[in-house]
């Protein structure tokens, strides 16, 4: 799950960020309006959902929203802003904006928000993604191991589940470092040579708890793939 967040105000825009990674969200950050569409011209990630600003720097929101939908782009976009007469909404909203969010607003409202995004997208959301025993709940963020009669709960951090989730999402595939740091890591991210490694080690360990390590095969000079047990 990838979001791009467009946002010129820094403390509001970390605040987002913030909340957005305790929700297991992938947050690529921009604060200028030209650049965000060279993010979205260029087809660097695939995104969940936008979050918008209205006023921003190059681009505004509103132009932002009207190129997307001129390429027949039907991403989910979550407008912000500080205007809140009734005229302002219409415009947003006219320009393809999905939802609209008036400033000063609370994190619990903005989280509500794109989860409901994601439900009118039926071809980006499930509520859950099954794969052999495991089982991953995006209503609660938990993944669920099938033991004997019951299922577990596997207690993983942020990126252990987007990268969990991902196998998942790509069974017997064999996927290669470049791939892991492209769809997992936030675009501006400073690489760190052995970062994929080291999460998958960590996510093995916990998988080992529940008889699941050998489910992530590392495939010498290739990559790794994630197989069925």
């Amino acid at each position: 799950m990838r979001i791009l967040l467009v946002e010129d105000e820094p403390d509001l825009g970390r605040a987002i960020q913030r909340a957005l990674t305790r929700e297991k969200y992938i947050v690529d950050w921009v604060q200028d309006g030209s650049e965000a569409w060279n993010y979205l011209d260029n087809g660097w990630a695939t995104y969940t959902v936008a979050v918008f600003d209205w006023l921003l720097p190059g681009l505004s929101g509103i132009e932002l929203c009207q190129r997307l939908r001129q390429q027949q782009n039907s991403l989910p976009v979550l407008m912000l802003t500080a205007r809140d007469r009734l005229e302002d909404k219409v415009a947003g909203l006219d320009a393809g904006a999905d939802d609209y969010l008036v400033k000063p607003f609370g994190m619990i409202e903005l989280l509500a928000r794109l989860r409901a995004l994601q439900r009118r997208s039926p071809q980006t959301y499930s509520p859950f993604l099954q794969v052999g025993r495991l089982t991953l709940d995006y209503a609660t963020l938990t993944v669920s191991v099938q033991q004997s009669s019951q299922a577990q709960i596997i207690q993983l951090t942020a990126k252990e589940f987007q990268l969990l989730e991902y196998f998942m999402k790509h069974p017997q595939q064999i996927v290669n470092r470049d791939q892991l740091m492209n769809a997992l890591w936030e675009v501006q991210a400073e690489p760190i040579s052995n970062v994929v490694s080291a999460q998958i080690r960590l996510l093995r360990r916990k998988l080992a708890d529940y008889n699941c390590d050998d489910m992530i095969e590392t495939v010498y000079g290739l990559g790794y793939r994630f197989n069925l047990s």
